[in-house]
């Protein structure tokens, strides 16, 4: 593997060693809570992070189909934590085989975006995925938050 793509495992890993820590312990309601309309649930947003990976890896990088439903993951309820780090796993193992394979030079390959129909270079999407992560996982952290908030009124 190529020292690019081992940072960016690495990158990765901590990532979802985070989500990891912030789901430990949590009951399935706390997994399925939401504090309000239209806020997704950690179930959700775990499921999410997972798909979206598998998505960017796979119909954007190495253009296998994912098959991805990205309308159910904003549907997911009663999945417990042991189910969605297997998720984050299973995500994880697939990024590491693609990474496996790109080299330097394969960064500067284009990829049309199967969604939006926009150009984008190999090194935007693996900037795009960590990005993403970032994101939903500060909504994790401020959901857990939020939860022991709750809990502890």
């Amino acid at each position: 593997m190529q020292p690019f793509a081992a940072d960016f495992i690495t990158m990765l890993e901590t990532q979802h060693s985070e989500i990891e820590r912030l789901i430990d312990g949590l009951s399935q309601d706390a997994l399925d809570w939401s504090p309000g309309p239209d806020i997704n649930s950690i179930a959700v947003l775990v499921t999410h992070i997972a798909g979206a990976e598998r998505f960017v890896f796979g119909d954007a990088i190495a253009r296998e189909p994912s098959n991805r439903d990205r309308p159910a993951e904003f549907e997911t309820r009663a999945v417990d934590a042991a189910a969605l780090k297997e998720r984050l796993a299973q995500a994880l193992a697939y990024a590491r085989q693609v990474l496996d394979g790109l080299t330097l030079e394969d960064l500067e390959t284009q990829r049309t975006s199967p969604t939006t129909g926009k150009v984008y270079g190999l090194a935007w999407w693996l900037a795009r995925a960590i990005d993403h992560n970032a994101t939903h996982v500060g909504h994790i952290q401020l959901m857990r938050q939020l939860w022991d908030l709750r809990e502890k009124k």
